[in-house]
């Protein structure tokens, strides 16, 4: 009988050994959460499912003498639900979650947008993914500061990060001021401030429908207005409106929503866009329904879940002008309901939506603006004008600015 070499021998035991070790590494990286990380991930659940409007950062390590509990939150109730749980189950931890907004921003943890248009991005980072948009004199909470970049949150609760040209920060009592004072709105879809009440004077700034400005005077053909950051300016009274005349002539009609929608054809799309410079699809619906008085969530995935469901079965006779009509696959056994696109109804068998640019397209089979890519991938129609849901906002009903 042969035996194998005593070198062979030693290669293979080492190799098995090798291969049980590796196992054993495989199954260890692989292991279940443990127990803080579980009751972290059902506290995110219950307080923050959705990133993209609640900041609850928080992960665990475990030490010699019990775990340590790391991260940021702005919520302050999820991180007190985190510790009453975590002691109800007698687990030793240490605390060492920050609860924002952080203390280096003195005190400065309101703002308002100052620029036309702020873009706001997933990262401290010009580089990074533009979430969404800030328009002139929006009112935001700031979070956090990074480098020359804020952390803030929107009155429909998105968080995103803007670069400090973008914002002015302010304290309570400056935040208070800046909100008592009398406001402006601009209602057309595309201009200009200047520097003197005339038009052939220098510009100050561009200006968006929507931009919200502090009314000072009222000089002739223009108004005297003030920036967030002190400058001041003179705006044509043609194209702005006092915001509290505003608000009081607002008329929350499937017509006045069709109306304005119109006066938006052609705009360019653009990812993240929520301003008459470039929207997408949700942005435009966002745009369209702010400038009627109501705030509604920002993304078309949010926006769905609002309102009352008026279709799911492509019987559009039963849609009026201003229901939202949503778009995306279906849910299958194996995946999810993906919503990817949403337009707006206006009559006639018509959807407006922002795709490409701003544009009109039909469910009519024979018409010639026939969306046959939307049609195939329609989802269902919601009503949310003059509905009650928690995720709607009505400037009349909410001192929003």
């Amino acid at each position: 009988m042969k035996f194998p070499s005593l070198r062979k021998s030693g290669l293979c035991f080492f190799a098995l050994l090798a291969i049980i070790f590796s196992a054993c590494k495989t199954e260890k990286g692989t292991e279940t959460p443990n127990k803080v990380d579980e009751i972290i991930s059902s506290v995110k659940e219950t307080y923050a499912p959705d990133k993209r409007v609640a900041l609850f950062d928080i992960e665990s390590k475990e030490d010699a003498s019990g775990y340590i509990v790391t991260g940021k939150t702005n919520l302050p109730e999820a991180l007190n639900a985190l510790q009453e749980e975590l002691e109800s189950q007698q687990i030793v931890f240490k605390d060492s979650i920050e609860v924002l907004p952080e203390a280096d921003l003195e005190g400065k943890i309101y703002g308002i947008i100052k620029l036309s248009v702020a873009n706001l991005r997933s990262n401290p980072s010009h580089s990074a993914e533009m979430v969404t948009q800030g328009t002139m004199g929006m009112p935001v909470n700031v979070y956090q500061k990074e480098r020359s970049w804020y952390q803030i949150q929107t009155p429909d609760h998105y968080l995103g990060w803007v670069d400090s040209g973008g914002v002015a920060l302010m304290t309570k009592d400056e935040f208070d001021a800046w909100q008592a004072s009398e406001k402006l709105i601009y209602t057309k879809t595309y201009g200009h401030s200047f520097m003197d009440a005339d038009e052939s004077s220098q510009v100050v700034s561009d200006l968006v429908a929507g931009s919200i400005l502090s009314l000072a005077s009222d000089e002739g053909s223009f108004y005297e207005v003030a920036y967030p950051d002190g400058k001041s300016a003179f705006v044509p009274k043609a194209e702005a409106t006092p915001y509290s005349d505003w608000k009081s002539s607002l008329a929350f009609s499937k017509e006045s929503l069709v109306e304005t929608s119109k006066t938006m054809m052609g705009v360019p799309y653009m990812w993240g866009g929520t301003s008459t410079k470039g929207v997408d699809c949700s942005g435009f619906t966002k745009t369209v329904y702010f400038m009627n008085g109501m705030i509604i969530p920002r993304d078309a995935s949010q926006q769905i879940h609002e309102g009352t469901l008026v279709d799911d079965s492509k019987e559009f006779d039963k849609l009026v002008p201003g229901d939202l009509l949503f778009f995306g696959r279906k849910a299958t056994e194996t995946s999810p309901e993906r919503v990817i696109h949403v337009g707006m109804w206006i009559g006639n068998n018509e959807f407006i939506h922002s795709a490409g640019n701003v544009h009109i397209s039909s469910m009519d089979k024979n018409a010639e603006n026939f969306d046959e890519y939307n049609y195939n991938r329609y989802l269902r129609t919601k009503r949310i004008l003059n509905e009650t849901d928690e995720g709607l906002i009505y400037l009349t009903k909410s001192e929003v600015f």
